[in-house]
């Protein structure tokens, strides 16, 4: 069964792409461009994930977004590729995984969210950390700052710091995956630019192979 995946690249939708795999359905990943600071998708190494699709040999759709028309162009482009079903990497997100699950209601398709209100001590998300290597490439929390930028994800849940969310979820950050036992072959990253503006920060993928 053809399913979209809704990739940005981070730990949860590479998940929900490897859940989808492993349930038998035939994946398509589609990338949204969004307007920075989106409240829906991710924004930083968007054009990175194009490395990841050929790791993982699948392929790939780019959507240009507003804040106003995201929904409208999904809608487009799931009908366009005759989704049997949505899949997203939601974990806690109320107003991600609603507005989701509104777009499959009207399509009349079925919406996977693998991970929904799964926590550090579920056995899918110990998989993720012991198997996927993980990057922060967004920080924008009190108590995080550039130190974790371009850093290993476990690096900052080792900090422990109190009132994060252990997987950076409700917009305390971003990540990226650069490996993971389902990819062909890996990406390493050669150089980061990290920016920092006090209270939030991004690392950009300068160079990688």
């Amino acid at each position: 069964m053809r399913v979209a995946v809704l990739f940005s690249g981070g730990k949860d939708s590479v998940f929900a792409t490897f859940w989808a795999i492993m349930h038998g359905f035939e994946p398509v990943l589609v990338t949204v461009r969004p307007p920075e600071y989106s409240m829906m998708f991710h924004h930083p190494n968007v054009d990175a994930t194009r490395k990841q699709a050929e790791a993982l040999g699948l392929e790939q759709i780019f959507v240009e977004t507003s804040e106003d028309d995201w929904r409208e162009k999904l809608v487009e482009v799931f009908r366009s590729l005759g989704a049997r079903g949505i899949v997203a990497g939601a974990i806690a997100s109320e107003y991600q995984r609603r507005r989701i699950d509104s777009i499959g209601e009207e399509l009349g398709i079925p919406t996977y969210a693998p991970l929904w209100h799964k926590d550090k001590g579920d056995e899918l998300m110990k998989e993720m950390l012991i198997y996927f290597e993980i990057y922060v490439t967004a920080v924008s929390a009190e108590g995080l700052g550039p130190e974790f930028l371009g850093e290993p994800l476990k690096k900052l849940m080792d900090a422990k710091k109190p009132n994060i969310h252990p997987f950076l979820e409700g917009g305390e950050g971003e990540t990226f995956v650069t490996d993971a036992p389902f990819f062909k072959k890996a990406i390493r990253i050669k150089k980061w630019k990290k920016t920092w503006d006090g209270s939030r920060g991004v690392a950009e993928i300068e160079q990688m192979e």
